[in-house]
């Protein structure tokens, strides 16, 4: 079976930028998504579309077509009670904020005793990436997951 829009997709990948390795999903579970659903880099998808199981595929993506240029000015100040992931914070950390958007990732600045200086900028934007992508399986998609917009099941989404 070929991806298409309404694929499930089961695939390893490698992300690395200029200084090396960032992620590398061959020690757990494949990743699970839905095809044509917005779950992935459009750029991702794009190189994907009309793919099969067993094919591997390696995609420089630009900063553009990935997380976006850096903003300097993507400097906030936020109340540290609101930072989540350690209890006691120092520059270059990153910390999980809960926006109206969800959670968001953010790296330290500056922190004082009860404001904290983050960038909000995504970690890897500004980033020219390497995607080494490798299929392990495609299979239609139900109709509950086309239905949610994700795929479902282990490497996927899980309902509770």
């Amino acid at each position: 079976m070929i991806i298409t829009k309404d694929s499930v997709v089961q695939l390893h990948y490698r992300v690395s930028d200029a200084s090396g390795l960032i992620e590398d999903s061959a020690k757990g579970e494949p990743m699970l998504y839905l095809h044509g659903h917005q779950n992935m880099l459009p750029a991702i998808e794009q190189a994907l579309e009309g793919k099969s199981a067993g094919d591997l595929l390696s995609l420089v993506v630009e900063p553009k077509d990935a997380y976006g240029g850096r903003d300097d000015n993507a400097i906030q100040s936020i109340q540290v009670k609101h930072l989540k992931g350690a209890k006691k914070w120092a520059p270059g950390m990153t910390a999980v904020v809960e926006t109206e958007h969800g959670p968001r990732q953010v790296k330290i600045v500056k922190v004082g005793m009860f404001k904290a200086e983050v960038d909000v900028n995504h970690p890897l934007a500004g980033k020219t990436l390497t995607f080494d992508l490798n299929v392990v399986s495609v299979r239609e998609a139900t109709a509950d997951e086309i239905a949610h917009g994700h795929a479902h099941g282990a490497g996927g989404h899980h309902h509770d």
